[in-house]
């Protein structure tokens, strides 16, 4: 090969760009890893806030998020990240005639679908005949095919009532996991994507549904300790190093131009978020660049409370019955450590709210605090912020499948990755790694270079 062959440029240091960085680099490519931030990372990411370590937004991982899992795993991060050892989810419905009232979707240790058959039985927050009708809808969503392209273009909440689900199992069940996994209600998301989610996660092996999260800040994962795995890897990492345009040379060359240097070489990814793809790839890339325009967003909002004293015991819950939907409490991992508690409250399909004043949202989320929190009654308030991600995901609506493009283009040497990319999943933290594994190994097997996938189920 010539020297511009063996060197791959990829542009944004993400999770996808990170982990494709990563891949290429140890199948012995040269590697230069471009980022416009300050930092890696991408939507997951930590910042400094007085003395607290704040995390843009509550990341989680389940158990069957085998990519991401393998990433941790290749950063020396798994420790700082660890699972539950069972699923034990508090719900919390202070709507009731009876009251607040907590119940648990908590996993056995039975084989699947026997695993969650207990905690569906004694399941609160839904009459008999709702439970009933949850066991029917999944032995059902067991038998579909998430990969079939029919079930992209039906939405999720039509199929469930095909099922008999009413409004409350959609609100209490369904969407209570939907909303935090797709950024979207049940009307709102593909079915193809929600039997993805929901076979995957709650109806393929009976603890794949764990969940895990990080106990130290987003930024020791995806900043530091990824930094520290590239440079071992012998990847070069330029940040804030914006890319502004990439062109293709008369002997094959890629050229990478940003505003410091321009750059050669023979394989480029693209791991960055669908319209800035857009901006700098090709005309001929993809036989509808445009289509990538048409890849909706979905956004985020995280509020953020200190108070000045434990007004939660446990280290999340989910509400029903309130504008708030999950709570976590980071206290330990964002460096409190005087007697005070900081609870995130993770808010998705966060239209409504994403651009209210912050006042606004304090008169709103305190007091359903307090209504869900009688501890925070009494409780002062240190520090009341928010941190708004406007394009958090890619919306999973129905149709959203056939936009999403694979990792490979129409031009030899180019390469796409990304959550939003055609990866099967919904836009997480999974479907960014699993992204710029394709990509990698796409880009590899041009070069005919083997490298076995980390992934066995990819190999």
């Amino acid at each position: 090969m010539t020297g511009f062959e063996q060197h791959a440029v990829v542009v944004g240091g993400g999770l996808a760009g990170v982990t494709t960085a990563l891949e290429l680099a140890g199948a012995g490519l040269r590697v230069t890893l471009l980022e416009g931030r300050p930092r890696l990372g991408g939507l997951a990411f930590s910042f400094q806030r007085g003395d607290l370590e704040v995390d843009n937004g509550q990341h989680v991982y389940l158990r069957c998020c085998t990519a991401y899992r393998w990433f941790l795993d290749r950063i020396d991060g798994a420790a700082l990240a660890p699972l539950q050892n069972r699923l034990d989810v508090p719900v919390l419905d202070v709507a009731g005639p009876g009251g607040p009232r907590l119940g648990r979707l908590r996993r056995s240790a039975l084989p699947v679908p026997l695993h969650l058959a207990g905690a569906l039985a004694r399941y609160p927050h839904l009459s008999l005949a709702e439970r009933l009708g949850v066991g029917r809808a999944a032995l059902a969503l067991r038998r579909l095919d998430p990969t079939d392209p029919a079930l992209d273009g039906v939405d999720f909440a039509t199929w469930l009532g095909r099922y008999g689900q009413s409004a409350r199992t959609i609100e209490a069940l369904w969407d209570l996991v939907g909303i935090a996994t797709l950024n979207a209600t049940a009307e709102q998301s593909s079915l193809g994507l929600a039997a993805m989610v929901f076979k995957t996660g709650l109806l393929s092996e009976k603890g794949a549904a764990d969940i895990g999260w990080a106990r130290v800040p987003l930024g020791e994962l995806h900043d530091t300790l990824a930094r520290k795995a590239l440079d071992a890897a012998g990847v070069r990492t330029e940040l804030r190093s914006r890319v502004a345009n990439i062109s293709r040379m008369s002997d094959g060359a890629w050229r990478i131009d940003t505003e410091d240097e321009s750059l050669e070489a023979g394989t480029v990814v693209l791991a960055v978020p669908q319209r800035e793809a857009h901006a700098l790839l090709p005309a001929d890339a993809l036989p509808d660049r445009d289509k990538l325009l048409d890849i909706a967003t979905a956004p985020i909002l995280n509020v953020h409370v200190v108070y000045d004293r434990k007004v939660l015991k446990q280290p999340f819950f989910a509400a029903l019955g309130s504008p708030v939907q999950w709570v976590f409490d980071r206290t330990e991992s964002s460096g409190l450590s005087d007697g005070g508690q900081y609870l995130a409250l993770s808010q998705s399909v966060a239209q409504d709210d994403i651009d209210e004043p912050v006042s606004v949202l304090r008169a709103k989320y305190l007091p359903e605090l307090e209504r869900l929190l009688p501890a925070a009654r009494d409780a002062k308030v240190r520090d009341f912020f928010v941190t708004r991600e406007r394009t958090a995901t890619f919306a999973p609506t129905p149709g959203v499948g056939r936009l999403r493009p694979g990792a490979r283009t129409d031009t030899p040497g180019l390469y796409l990755a990304g959550a939003w990319t055609a990866t099967g999943w919904p836009a997480t933290m999974e479907s960014a790694v699993r992204s710029g594994l394709s990509a990698a190994h796409a880009a590899l097997a041009a070069l005919g270079r083997h490298r076995e996938h980390p992934l066995q189920e990819a190999a």
